[in-house]
C-alpha cells in the first residue's frame, strides 16, 4: 500500500508518459522522458518523506530483506500506471528509489520498431534466442513482445524466470507461468535446473548473470526447448566474449561447441532520441544463426563475425551501423545521434555524407 503522495508522483509519471521516476533526498521528483532526466517543479524531497515512500511499498520480509542487504528490487501494481518495478537502494544510509514503468500492454512489433526476423526467432521450436543491450535499452519489452506472440500463436507451457516479473501475461492459447527470484524460487539457477522437469516448451529467462545459469540455458536449449534469455553486453560481439569469458579450459570449449549448435539468434538494441526528441527509436544488430556463423563460433574466429553479419542481409542480419544510418536516412534519428552511437563514427560519416 503506497502512500498518497507516491500515488500522485507515479499518476504524474504515467500521464507525462515518463520511463523512469527517480526521488532522491535532496532532489525533486524526476522524471525520465525519451531519455532525458527532467525535474519537477517541486520542493526537494526530505529524508522522512522519502523513508515513507520507500517503506509502504514493502512487506515484512521486503522490508526485513532491504534492512539486511541495503537493496531490493520489486514490482508493484498501479491503477494509473500499471506494473511499476521498484528498485530501493541506500544513499547516506538513507532508503530512495528507482521506479520504471512498464506499461499496461504489450505494444505491437511495429510500434516497437522491430525486425520481422524476430518474429520468425519466437517461433523456433528449439534452441537458443538471446536479446542483449545496455540497461534501459527495452530488451525486457523485446523479451515479453515474444512471449505474447508465442501466447497468442502456440498451444504450449511457457516458463518464465524473472527478478522482478514486469508483464504480467494471461493465458491465450499457452499456459504460461511466471516465477519471481525470491518470491517462488531462490534464483535463477535453482529455477533453471528444476524448470524442465515442469515439462515446459519454452523457458523464459529474464538474465543470464553468472556461468551456472548460463550452462544451464543452454543445455536447456540443447534438449528441445526454446530458450528467450536477456544478457547485458553492449553488441552481439560482445555477447560471445560475455558467455565464453565466465568458463576456462575444458569447460569453455564444452560451451562454444554447445553455441554453435543452439544458438538461433542474438539481437543487440539500444533506444535512441528520436529526432524531432519527442520519444525514442530503436536500433539494433541482428545475428541470425546459420552454417557460416556456427562454422565462426565452433572455430572460435569470432573477429569475422561483423564481416558475416554484413553480408548475411538477404537472412536477415544487419550491423549496427548500418541500422542507424537507415534509422537516419529516414530521418528518425538526427545526424549527431547516429554519430555519437556508430561504432565506426568514421565510415558513418563517410557513408551519411
Amino acid at each position: 500500500m503506497s502512500t498518497p503522495r507516491l500515488d500522485q508522483l507515479i499518476a504524474a509519471a504515467a500521464e507525462q508518459e515518463a520511463s523512469d521516476l527517480h526521488l532522491v533526498v535532496g532532489v525533486p521528483p524526476a522524471f525520465r522522458i525519451n531519455g532525458d532526466i527532467l525535474l519537477s517543479d517541486e520542493d526537494a524531497l526530505t529524508t522522512e518523506a522519502l523513508t515513507g515512500m520507500a517503506f509502504s511499498l514493502l512487506n515484512g520480509d521486503q522490508r526485513e530483506k532491504f534492512e539486511r542487504d541495503w537493496e531490493l528490487c520489486i514490482s508493484v501494481p498501479h491503477p494509473d500506471a500499471g506494473r511499476v518495478r521498484v528498485t530501493l537502494y541506500r544513499r547516506n544510509g538513507n532508503p530512495e528509489m528507482s521506479l520504471r514503468f512498464c506499461g499496461r500492454h504489450i505494444l505491437s512489433r511495429e510500434e516497437l520498431g522491430l525486425p520481422p526476423k524476430i518474429d520468425e526467432l519466437a517461433r523456433r521450436p528449439n534452441g537458443l534466442v538471446l536479446i542483449t543491450g545496455p540497461t534501459g535499452a527495452g530488451k525486457t519489452t523485446t523479451l515479453n513482445y515474444m512471449v505474447d506472440l508465442i501466447n497468442s500463436e502456440r498451444r504450449c507451457k511457457v516458463v518464465t524466470i524473472e527478478d522482478p516479473i514486469e508483464y504480467v501475461h494471461q493465458n491465450k492459447r499457452a499456459i504460461v507461468i511466471q516465477q519471481e527470484v525470491l518470491t517462488d524460487t531462490q534464483s535463477f539457477t535453482r529455477a533453471l535446473i528444476h524448470v524442465l522437469r515442469q515439462d515446459p516448451d519454452v523457458i523464459v529467462v529474464g538474465e543470464m548473470r553468472d556461468h551456472e545459469a548460463i550452462s544451464a540455458a543452454l543445455t536447456a536449449a540443447e534438449t528441445g526447448h526454446l530458450v528467450l534469455a536477456t544478457l547485458h553486453s553492449p553488441n552481439v560481439a560482445h555477447a560471445f566474449e560475455r558467455i565464453t569469458g565466465v568458463f576456462e579450459g575444458s569447460a569453455q570449449r564444452q560451451i562454444i561447441m554447445q553455441l554453435s549448435t543452439s544458438l538461433q539468434g542474438i539481437i543487440s538494441q539500444d533506444l535512441l532520441p528520436s529526432a524531432d526528441r519527442a520519444r525514442r527509436v530503436l536500433a539494433y544488430e541482428l545475428l541470425i544463426t546459420n552454417s557460416a556463423i556456427r562454422n565462426l563460433i565452433r572455430e572460435n574466429n569470432l573477429h569475422l563475425l561483423e564481416t558475416t553479419i554484413q553480408t548475411g542481409g538477404k537472412d536477415g542480419m544487419i550491423l549496427m551501423d548500418a541500422c542507424l544510418h537507415d534509422l537516419y536516412c529516414r530521418c528518425l534519428i538526427s545526424y549527431d545521434t547516429a554519430l555519437a552511437r556508430a561504432r565506426n563514427p568514421d565510415r558513418m560519416a563517410k557513408r551519411a555524407g
